[in-house]
C-alpha cells in the first residue's frame, strides 16, 4: 500500500469517526423524571435544613462511624490501610483518622473506609442490605476538608448519602437483589451513598450531581467473593474503602469541569439493564424529602455482625428474667433466617462466627469490643467448651420475615429448665432504638483506647454541636493520633 492510500484511509476512518460524533451532538439529551427529580433533592441538599430529630439521627451514625474507625485503625484491616497512606498514598493534607498520617481526599477515604469496616461495629440498613456509614461518612469528611465546609454542610451532606446509596439498591431489589446475585450490595450503595455525600460537599448544582451519578455507576464493583476473606481485609475494601474512595473521585472529577451523561439509569445501556434489568426507578425518589434513611438505619449494640444481634439480645433478656451460669447451661439453640445463618455460621473470624459469640456470651455475660476481637480465645478450652453446646438451625420460616432479622433461642439447663426467648426488634434497630446516652457509651468504649479520654470527649461534644461547627477540618484535627 503506497502512502497516498494510506493517507486516503486515514482521512476516511477519521471522517467516519467524525460521523456519529457529530450526530451525537446534535442528539438532546434526555432526563427520566426520576433523574430529574433526584438531580435536583441533591444540588439542593447542601442549603436544605433537616428536621431536628433527623439531625439527631444523623449525629448517633456520624459518632457511631468515627468510632467505628477509630476502634477499626488497631485491627489488621486498620493495619493494611496504614500501611497503604505511609507506601503509596499521594501526598495531601486530608485527615487520616487515629494516626499522624495526612493524605489526599482519594486516598484518605479509601484509608478511612477500610477501616470504618474493619470489623463488625458499623451501622447497616436492611432494606438494602448495606453498611452505609463506613462509606458516607469518610467520603464526606475527606471532601468536606477538601472544599472546607462547615458542620452544617457536613450533616445535610451525610444524610444525603444515606438517602441515595440505599435507594439505588432498594430500587435495585434490596435484600432480595443482594441474595439473590454474585455482586455485592454493599459496595454498589456505598459507592452510590459516597458520591453523593461527596458532590454535596463539593456544591455541585443539578446538571454536575447526574454527571456524578454517571461517573459512580462506571465505577460501581464489588462481588459477593469477600465472604471468603478470613482477614476481613478485603470486605473492609469492598464495604468501605473501594466506595468511599470512589465516590469522593467521581465528586472531584466533575467538580473539576469533567462532563458526561445526563442519565445513567435510563435509555441505552443504562446502570440498571446491566446490573438489576427488573428494577423499579420510581424507589430512587420514592418518599425523598420524607423518608430520611438514615433515621431507619440501624446501629449496633454489640460490635458483631448483625445476624449475631438479635441472638445476644435475647440471651440478655433471658439471663434478667431468669439468672444462670455457663456451668449450668446444657444446649442453647439458635433459629435464624437461612441467609442470615449462613453468613455467621462456624466463621474464623470471632465477631462474625455466631458459635464462639454465644459462648463468650455465656461465659462473660456480656460482648465486649476486645472480647469480640480475641482471636486467641477462639482455641481457648473454656471457650470450646461452651462453643459445643450451641447450635444453629436455619429456619426458613424466619427466612420469609428478611430484611427483619428475628432471632429466637432456647436455653436449657442441666436441670431440665427450658428459657426461650424471642427478638423481633433488635436493639439498635428503628423498632428498638438506642438512646443517646448508649451510641455515646458505646462511642465512649471505642474511642479512648485509642485517643485517650479527654480527646475522646471532645469528638463527642463536637459531633453533637456539629452545627456550630465553622469549618469541618476542626473535627479532622480531633480524630488525629498524634
Amino acid at each position: 500500500m503506497n502512502r497516498r492510500k494510506l493517507l486516503g484511509m486515514s482521512v476516511l476512518t477519521g471522517l467516519g469517526c467524525a460521523v456519529p460524533l457529530a450526530r451525537a451532538a446534535d442528539q438532546k439529551p434526555t432526563v427520566s423524571p426520576e433523574m430529574d427529580r433526584l438531580s435536583g433533592y441533591m444540588s439542593a441538599a447542601a442549603g436544605r435544613a433537616l428536621p431536628a430529630d433527623v439531625a439527631e439521627q444523623a449525629k448517633f451514625h456520624i459518632l457511631d462511624t468515627l468510632a467505628a474507625i477509630v476502634s477499626g485503625s488497631s485491627l489488621l484491616p486498620g493495619q493494611a490501610a496504614n500501611r497503604y497512606v505511609r507506601m503509596h498514598a499521594g501526598r495531601g493534607d486530608r485527615t487520616v483518622i487515629a494516626s499522624g498520617l495526612t493524605a489526599g481526599p482519594v486516598d484518605a477515604a479509601l484509608a478511612n473506609g477500610v477501616m470504618g469496616h474493619a470489623d463488625e461495629t458499623d451501622d447497616s440498613h436492611g432494606r438494602s442490605r448495606s453498611h452505609p456509614g463506613c462509606a458516607v461518612i469518610p467520603a464526606a469528611l475527606a471532601a468536606g476538608e477538601e472544599f472546607g465546609i462547615d458542620g452544617s454542610q457536613f450533616l445535610r451532606a451525610v444524610t444525603l448519602g444515606y438517602d441515595v446509596g440505599t435507594r439505588v439498591l432498594m430500587a435495585m431489589g434490596g435484600p432480595t437483589f443482594s441474595y439473590e446475585s454474585h455482586k455485592s450490595s454493599h459496595s454498589i450503595a456505598g459507592v452510590f451513598g459516597a458520591a453523593a455525600a461527596a458532590a454535596c460537599a463539593a456544591g455541585l448544582n443539578a446538571q454536575q450531581m447526574r454527571w456524578v451519578l454517571d461517573y459512580t455507576a462506571q465505577q460501581s464493583s464489588g462481588i459477593a467473593a469477600w465472604g471468603r476473606d478470613v482477614d476481613h481485609i478485603e470486605k473492609a475494601f469492598v464495604f468501605g474503602g473501594m466506595p468511599a474512595r470512589s465516590g469522593v473521585t467521581s465528586a472531584l472529577l466533575v467538580q473539576s469541569g469533567w462532563t458526561g451523561i445526563d442519565d445513567i439509569f435510563s435509555g441505552p445501556e443504562n446502570f440498571f439493564m446491566a446490573y438489576a434489568p427488573g428494577a423499579k426507578p420510581s424507589e430512587l425518589v420514592d418518599k425523598l424529602g420524607e423518608r430520611y434513611e438514615i433515621a431507619l438505619t440501624d446501629i449496633k449494640k454489640w460490635t458483631v455482625g448483625s445476624p449475631i444481634q438479635g441472638p445476644l439480645d435475647a440471651v440478655e433478656s433471658i439471663r434478667k428474667k431468669h439468672p444462670f451460669e455457663a456451668a449450668q447451661v446444657q444446649r442453647v439453640v439458635v433459629r435464624l433466617g437461612g441467609a442470615a445463618a449462613r453468613v455467621v455460621d462456624n466463621r474464623d473470624i470471632p465477631d462474625i462466627c455466631l458459635q464462639h459469640m454465644m459462648a463468650i456470651m455465656l461465659l462473660d455475660k456480656t460482648v465486649s469490643f476486645r472480647a469480640a476481637h480475641d482471636l486467641s480465645r477462639m482455641k481457648n478450652p473454656d471457650v470450646l467448651r461452651q462453643r459445643a453446646k450451641v447450635e444453629l438451625v436455619s429456619d426458613e420460616t424466619l427466612t420469609k420475615l428478611l430484611p427483619v432479622r428475628v432471632a429466637v433461642v432456647e436455653v436449657t439447663l442441666e436441670d431440665g429448665t427450658v428459657l426461650s426467648d424471642r427478638v423481633d426488634a433488635v436493639r439498635g434497630t428503628p423498632r428498638n432504638p438506642m438512646t443517646r446516652a448508649e451510641v455515646v457509651a458505646k462511642a465512649t468504649d471505642l474511642l479512648v483506647p485509642i485517643l485517650g479520654t479527654e480527646q475522646s470527649a471532645q469528638v463527642v461534644d463536637t459531633v453533637f454541636s456539629i452545627e456550630t461547627l465553622g469549618s469541618i477540618q476542626l473535627l479532622g484535627a480531633l480524630l488525629r493520633s498524634v
